[in-house]
């Protein structure tokens, strides 16, 4: 599984539940969209994006739509591990609507999702192999149950180096598509059922953002050589002619 989001979702209450929208969004609501979530940073349109390829763009581009009663904010900027400490401006935007906040990472397992009503938090979740429950406030949703109970375990890969068991009762991945299933009605990856969104039947526009606070470009990338100095040597696996994965030597 390779999906990645970096989503918020805000949907008139008329609107809630699996998104029905038009193909392509209205050019001056979003605009306006564009300015209420980002006040004073700079701002230049670029080239649309499908939804389905939308969910997780490069960082500094944002893909946004407006459409009749519900806005769709393609962002990777907002993720981090407590949906609950989203910026205040974007909570405040939600004033008499649902907001939902999916927030998804292939490499590394990694699933949050959280939903507030009219600016109340009611439910966020978010969770990862390696850090466990990061946040769990509010009751669990109807889709979550079947996760909880233990009715979609991890199997083990036979020969991958492991130190046991998954840690988590469900892969975040499988969970996380599921949330997207209930909270907009599409999915990325998996068999889609017949009443789902086509996600690649929605176009969004795309817009280069840059943050007037946040860091410069030359920072970010001295942050991120700094982080590539500290990792160590990478580990290759192949399949054995057992079908177990057996690491490959000498790369």
């Amino acid at each position: 599984m390779g999906a990645k989001t970096g989503l918020l979702v805000y949907m008139d209450p008329a609107s809630s539940g699996p998104l029905r929208l038009s193909a392509e969004a209205d050019p001056e609501r979003t605009a306006e969209l564009v300015g209420r979530l980002y006040p004073g940073w700079e701002v230049t349109e670029s080239s649309g994006c499908e939804l389905g390829d939308a969910t997780y763009p490069p960082d500094g581009t944002a893909y946004l739509g407006s459409f009749p009663g519900v806005d769709i904010v393609c962002d990777q900027h907002w993720m981090g591990d407590y949906p609950s400490r989203l910026p205040q401006h974007l909570i405040d935007a939600s004033a008499g609507r649902r907001l939902v906040v999916h927030w998804m990472h292939s490499v590394v397992d990694f699933l949050a999702f959280a939903v507030w009503e009219d600016g109340q938090l009611v439910r966020s979740l978010s969770v990862s192999p390696d850090s466990g429950v990061m946040e769990n406030i509010g009751e669990p949703l109807p889709f979550e149950a079947p996760f909880w109970a233990g009715e979609h375990p991890v199997e083990p890969v036979p020969g991958w180096p492991t130190k046991g068991p998954y840690p988590l009762p469900f892969h975040p991945l499988d969970l996380g598509e599921e949330a997207l299933r209930f909270f907009f009605g599409f999915v990325l990856e998996g068999m889609p059922e017949p009443e789902d969104m086509d996600p690649y039947e929605v176009v969004l526009q795309g817009f280069r953002l840059a943050d007037p606070d946040g860091p410069t470009p030359e920072e970010k990338e001295a942050a991120m050589r700094a982080i590539i100095s500290r990792m160590g040597p990478p580990r290759m696996f192949t399949y054995g002619p057992d079908g177990t994965m057996v690491e490959i030597e000498g790369l």
